[in-house]
């Protein structure tokens, strides 16, 4: 048992590390501009082309781990980050350069969290898959967070370019820790020569599949809210200055430090409906919202989006636990298709919640993804939960 959570420990640190190679480039891009003569829009698609890999790739990710096992497939994906981010160094002022570079990196980091909830889904009994899954998504906070103090640091004193490949060797290291875990990780986690029949056989219950991959598209829309505008909000809309914006502005991902793997620790010891703490949280995150984008005190708004922010992202773990619960054998690729649904919400949300904005005012626009979050908390009413200890039966 120590193995596994050894297991997980070393997929946190590939959630970790991911991020800090998916936003090194945001705080060098501070120097890159100026240097390469690249204006924000250039910059913006840069910024996007990650995401149009990230997204596309999520099936093809999920699938691969789970012909080949999550360790050797995380284990190549955490080099190639390294490769693109050695890419995107190398493209000079190329903007098309830099685009294919931001791109090879999402496609390299689109299995990371499908091959996670793989690993975990075969390594670990099913009571304790909410409370791993929460602690590997816990992790991207920490990435977030060390990103910027780490590469301002480093540019000051190395420039922007050293600062990027510094900031991509911790993915070098966890490359190589995986060819050892590869050597002693638990035989589950392997993929095991299986009847064609019997993998043929395992098919996700289409109904509440269809709904988990809906609400955490729905999720997704408002999670990615917050992680683009929040701080423009607090500064441009509920006039903060920047150091009060900036201090308020890390609120919500110090609080999901504690929410995520709190929610997938709570979702695995509910001895009855566990239903009820993702529907909790969303609905919770919807209220909060509603709160925060209506009331007139800036400092209430800002605590409640914050905790609005923490609950919406609380429940990962119950998310990536219910789909490898309901996929079964195919948790690679379930996780693949759950995943992207969120992505696509996220790249709907930070271009449309401006847009509503300007059209109806900030209030209506945060009130949209208040009905959002309640919209995905309703879905949950309808997935079946399977109970604790069982295998997944198939719907009719």
């Amino acid at each position: 048992m120590r193995q596994h959570w050894k297991l997980v420990a070393l997929l946190s640190a590939t959630a970790t590390t991911s991020y800090l190679c998916r936003v090194n480039i945001t705080v060098a891009a501070v120097l890159m501009k100026p240097e390469l003569g690249l204006s924000d829009q250039a910059m913006g698609r840069v910024f996007s082309a990650f995401l149009v890999g990230y997204a596309l790739c999520q099936i093809p990710g999920g699938m691969l781990a789970d012909r080949f096992g999550a360790p050797r497939v995380l284990g190549w994906a955490a080099l190639a980050w390294v490769v693109a981010t050695a890419c995107m160094v190398g493209a000079g002022a190329s903007v098309a350069a830099l685009l294919v570079a931001r791109c090879f990196l999402g496609i390299a980091e689109a299995p990371t969290f499908p091959a996670a909830a793989q690993a975990i889904a075969r390594a670990l009994p099913q009571a304790q898959r909410g409370r791993a899954n929460g602690m590997v998504v816990a992790a991207i906070g920490l990435g977030s967070a060390i990103a910027p103090p780490l590469i301002s640091f480093l540019m000051v004193r190395c420039g922007w370019r050293a600062a990027l490949m510094l900031s991509s060797l911790p993915a070098l290291l966890v490359s190589l820790a995986w060819t050892r875990m590869r050597r002693s990780v638990p035989a589950a986690v392997e993929p095991a020569v299986r009847p064609v029949a019997e993998v043929a056989g395992e098919r996700p219950r289409s109904r509440s599949f269809a709904l988990l991959t809906l609400s955490y598209s729905l999720q997704g829309y408002v999670g990615y809210i917050f992680v683009f505008w929040f701080y423009l909000y607090l500064v441009e809309v509920r006039h903060f200055d920047l150091l009060r914006g900036a201090i308020f502005g890390s609120l919500p991902w110090l609080l999901s430090i504690v929410s995520i793997p709190l929610g997938g620790w709570l979702f695995d010891r509910l001895p009855w409906d566990r239903r009820v703490i993702p529907i909790a949280g969303l609905a919770g995150s919807g209220l909060f919202i509603a709160i925060g984008a209506h009331t007139q005190h800036a400092y209430l708004a800002a605590v409640c989006l914050a905790l609005a922010t923490a609950l919406v992202l609380s429940v990962e773990g119950p998310f990536w636990a219910t789909m490898s619960a309901v996929a079964g054998g195919r948790s690679g690729a379930g996780g693949g298709v759950m995943n992207m649904g969120s992505n696509i919400g996220g790249l709907i949300s930070p271009a449309l919640t401006p847009v509503l904005a300007a059209w109806v005012g900030w209030e209506a626009a945060l009130l949209v993804s208040a009905a959002v979050a309640i919209t995905a908390a309703v879905c949950w009413l309808w997935i079946d939960m399977p109970v604790v200890g069982q295998a997944p039966c198939r719907e009719a």
